[in-house]
């Protein structure tokens, strides 16, 4: 079972189909300002810091942070169906860090399926980023490949939120970060998952050096010529307090520098908005980007001001037309 590809959103196929291709082109927001409501999903929709792959036979593997990963699966990309955690019982190494495992990312790489994912206590940067192996991507059947990366309490840096990149060069990146001084960077050896040993470098991709630290979540992709940096920015997970949003920079390497629409550096408190807060939609964020067969999803949490805050998943197309992703 391979997939075709790995992460995005919730608009019907079906309706989308009887739509011209130049009244859909009409209705993507001309500016960032015009957000969309999320995709129809119905099911097993709460869940935090959701991760999607569709296998080769179409079926979609979604994991979300809490407890030993939380899983769900879907036939159609609207309904959705609970199942068993990643894990059934936690590696015993998670202890020295926490109970749970957080905001795992999922691909599919060399006949098998990987998942880094964050072991971490919320607002602590005593944090490790952990490595996973599956030849089916199901829960129950995760090999744990232990430790890939960490953080101590006196780190400025936090190992938490792992998203990996493979480059059309064969090189492996491993983005990651939350707060503190923002996101990095390492280089993964493609033969054991983890760091390389011929270049142990920690770049800095976007921080906030000014004003809140508050950007996580990173989220690497290639369109066209750039490459494309995906971040959470402000508060997440207060309900419907949270000022969560999703925002992107590009860059002409993959390793940065990144900048936004405005031409300011991800590094210095820039991102072009792609979600925010609007109307029962609120604190949209802890985003991943998947490649379907009706093109590239974000998919995300947010929290319903319908429903006292519940945080639920959220998928949305992405338009490329401009250069920049576009969510509708």
């Amino acid at each position: 079972m391979s997939p075709t590809s790995g992460r995005i959103s919730r608009r019907t196929r079906t309706a989308l189909a009887a739509v011209p291709a130049a009244l859909v082109l009409a209705l993507v927001p001309s500016t960032a300002s015009a957000y969309p409501n999320p995709g129809r999903v119905t099911g097993a929709t709460v869940v935090h810091d959701p991760t999607m792959i569709r296998t080769s036979a179409g079926k979609y593997l979604l994991y979300a942070t809490g407890g030993g990963l939380g899983f769900r699966t879907s036939s159609d990309r609207i309904a959705f169906t609970a199942g068993a955690d990643a894990f059934g019982s936690t590696p015993s190494w998670w202890s020295s860090y926490a109970t749970e495992a957080w905001a795992p990312d999922i691909s599919y790489h060399g006949g098998k399926y990987l998942m880094y994912y964050a072991v971490s206590t919320f607002g602590s940067n005593k944090s490790a980023i952990g490595l996973a192996g599956s030849s089916t991507g199901l829960p129950g059947s995760w090999t744990d490949y232990g430790v890939v990366y960490t953080s101590t309490t006196s780190s400025d840096y936090n190992a938490i939120d792992p998203n990996l990149f493979v480059d059309s060069d064969g090189k492996w990146w491993l983005s990651f970060g939350s707060w503190w001084t923002g996101i990095k960077m390492i280089r993964i050896d493609p033969s054991t998952g983890k760091q390389y040993a011929g270049d142990t470098a920690r770049r800095s991709l976007a921080s906030r050096p000014t004003g809140t630290k508050a950007v996580e979540a990173p989220y690497i992709v290639k369109h066209g010529n750039y490459y494309y940096l995906f971040a959470s920015y402000d508060v997440c997970c207060s309900g419907t307090s949270s000022t969560y949003k999703v925002k992107v920079g590009r860059a002409s390497s993959v390793t940065g520098p990144y900048y936004d629409k405005a031409g300011v550096a991800l590094t210095n408190n820039g991102g072009t908005p792609v979600l925010e807060s609007h109307g029962s939609v609120i604190g949209p964020g802890g985003q991943s980007i998947m490649n379907d067969t009706d093109g590239d999803l974000i998919v995300y949490h947010y929290y319903d001001g319908n429903d006292n805050g519940t945080p639920k998943l959220g998928v949305n197309l992405l338009d490329w037309s401009s250069g920049w992703p576009v969510a509708y």
